[in-house]
């Protein structure tokens, strides 16, 4: 009989062991959900992204041409969301790229939002061109030399991209 309830006591004590092991865990999930709710809420820019420091950097040469206004977007941003039409009607007319990082439903709604832009990376590519470029903050937005270099960069809002450009 001592052997039951030794058994017994064990398992109730494994019980709540387990039961005070489940909360713990319950409280760090609910913490990293406040946490990555915070972090989509928030702005797109990383801290210390300044897209200026991209000023200077050779624009890799895509086929079949390079373009003159890049704007860089992210899936998961809704800043990006609410400045793509922006983007798409000060390049109208022009040689321009928009390079939509992420997959999934929001970067297809992305992609709609940029119909008008001549040219749209989706996908691996444009994930590789934006890490080779070194954007970290999104909506990115370049202005591209005739030589290839770029001349201008700024992030938000395309505002100031197509200033000075001949028309």
């Amino acid at each position: 009989m001592a052997f039951v309830v030794a058994a017994v006591v064990l398992v109730g004590v494994l019980c709540v062991l387990n039961m005070l092991l489940t909360f713990a865990v319950l409280r760090r999930l609910r913490e990293h959900t406040a946490e990555l709710a915070r972090l989509a809420a928030g702005p797109a820019l990383g801290g210390g992204y300044d897209p200026a420091r991209l000023v200077g950097q050779t624009f890799p040469d895509l086929e079949p041409e390079r373009p003159e206004l890049v704007g860089v977007f992210d899936a998961q941003c809704s800043g990006c969301h609410k400045h793509a039409p922006e983007f798409a009607t000060a390049v109208r007319g022009r040689a321009a790229l928009a390079v939509v990082t992420g997959t999934g439903p929001e970067a297809e709604a992305l992609v709609g939002l940029l119909r008008e832009v001549p040219r749209v990376l989706v996908g691996e590519e444009a994930g590789g061109l934006a890490y080779i470029l070194g954007v970290t903050g999104f909506p990115t937005y370049l202005r591209v030399g005739g030589d290839g270099t770029i001349v201008w960069a700024g992030s938000g809002s395309p505002e100031g991209m197509t200033e000075s450009l001949p028309v």
